[in-house]
């Protein structure tokens, strides 16, 4: 974690990063406390794209997100050219915006399954 931002900052930001990737309709979006498990970040967002155009527009409303809700910019993204499996690095946080065949053969959620899942989707409340 950095030392300006607090886990309260850090799970705000990927709640935004898995809000956006929903809204983008990424597939099984996932938010992985992995800070416990792996010293060199605290969180993973994990979701999946139908085609590579999806890949990269998920992964471009992400970015727009968290920027909007004053968090930081990544300090690089890997893998925008072919959108099989983009890497957003903020430090904090890793996005993986990745094709269904990527996340199937790679796996992330069984290899860091003994993070905390946190939750991130709104609860709707009754009546609403």
């Amino acid at each position: 974690m950095s030392a300006a931002a607090s886990i309260e900052d850090v799970r705000a930001w990927a709640t935004t990063a898995a809000r956006a990737a929903s809204d983008k309709q990424g597939r099984d979006t996932i938010v992985l406390a992995v800070g416990e498990i792996l010293a060199i970040t605290d969180a993973f967002v994990i979701t999946s794209g139908a085609n590579p155009r999806q890949v990269r527009t998920i992964a471009e409303a992400v970015e727009e997100a968290v920027k909007l809700s004053g968090g930081p910019a990544p300090t690089r993204v890997e893998g925008l050219a072919d959108a099989s499996w983009v890497l957003m690095d903020y430090g904090d946080f890793v996005v993986h915006v990745m094709s269904e065949e990527a996340r199937e053969l790679y796996a992330l959620e069984r290899l860091w399954g003994d993070g905390e899942v946190w939750a991130w989707e709104e609860r709707q409340t009754a009546g609403v």
